[in-house]
Parts: structure tokens; C-alpha cells; sequence
């Protein structure tokens, strides 16, 4: 009997030590949007008046000086600029930006409306989701957004280009 209380006992200890690096993995917090980054990043106001860097998940969006970036950044500003969003954080990335889920409520998640919109890629390298994968299928062929281009050349191929003066 002790025997099985000593593994049942350490089962629970298991358990518990799993939950706690599970918790330290994921945050949920809610805040002010202030600042519109470019398409997939933006700023949030915490409610202590600290700002949170945020780039949104298994999406990549135009860069500066790439087609579209104008767009792509205005369309994520007319979704979300200055409005109470919820952030679901994932991770964080090489450059310590937070990388999250954003919700509003009543509407699907700020990233996957991008993308739906033809405003960003599906980052297929670092997301597995079957819905952001739709929703770019579904966007390229109504050919909207960045999809209207001939071409479009994809965020992580237009960064592995040399830049001038480098």
C-alpha cells in the first residue's frame, strides 16, 4: 500500500513539475495596441505602461521596401490600432520580440486575417497551422492582396538578398 501511495505521490509531483515549464512556456495577457510595426509586428501597452514588442504567430509579412509592405501594415492598423486585444504568447524570437496569438473579440485571430486578406505568408517554416495554409490558399487564388502581384517574392527569400552598402 505505502508503495503505491510513494508512486502515486511521485506521478503527482511529475505532473505538477510538467505543468509549471508548460505555464512558463505560455503567457496570457491583455493590452492597448500603439504601434503598428509592419505587418505581422506591432507594439502593445501593458497595463503597468510598459510596451511589449509583438510579433504575431506562423505569419510573415512584407518588409520594409518590399510591394505591399504599405498595405500589409495599414490593413493590420485599420484591424487593430488602438483597440484592447488579447496576446496568447507562444515564445519569444532571436531578437526577444514576443511571439503570439492576437484576439479580438467577436473576429478570427488577427494573423490568419491577415493572411485570409492576401497581407502575409503563411510562415510555413515555423507553423504547422492548417488554417493559416487555407487561408493562403484560399487568398492566392482570388489573387487578393500581395497575391495580385505576378510574382510575389515571400519575406524570408527577400531578406536572403544582398543588400546595398553590406
Amino acid at each position: 500500500m505505502i508503495r503505491i501511495q510513494n508512486i502515486l505521490l511521485l506521478c503527482l509531483l511529475g505532473l505538477s513539475c510538467f505543468a509549471q515549464k508548460q505555464s512558463r512556456l505560455v503567457a496570457r495577457f491583455t493590452g492597448e495596441i500603439i504601434k503598428i510595426v509592419d505587418g505581422d509586428t506591432y507594439d502593445l501597452l501593458m497595463e503597468d505602461h510598459t510596451v511589449k514588442r509583438i510579433r504575431m504567430e506562423g505569419i510573415d509579412a512584407p518588409e520594409r521596401g518590399m510591394p505591399y509592405y504599405k498595405q500589409s501594415r495599414e490593413y493590420l492598423g485599420a484591424l487593430c490600432f488602438r483597440k484592447m486585444v488579447t496576446v496568447i504568447q507562444t515564445g519569444k524570437d532571436r531578437n526577444g520580440r514576443i511571439i503570439a496569438r492576437t484576439l479580438l473579440p467577436g473576429v478570427p485571430e488577427l494573423g490568419w486575417q491577415m493572411v485570409n486578406a492576401g497581407y502575409a505568408w503563411h510562415f510555413k517554416k515555423y507553423s504547422a497551422s492548417r488554417q493559416l495554409a487555407k487561408a493562403e490558399t484560399r487568398a492566392r487564388k482570388k489573387r487578393i492582396g500581395l497575391w495580385a502581384d505576378k510574382q510575389p517574392v515571400a519575406p524570408w527569400e527577400w531578406r536572403k538578398r544582398p543588400r546595398p552598402g553590406k
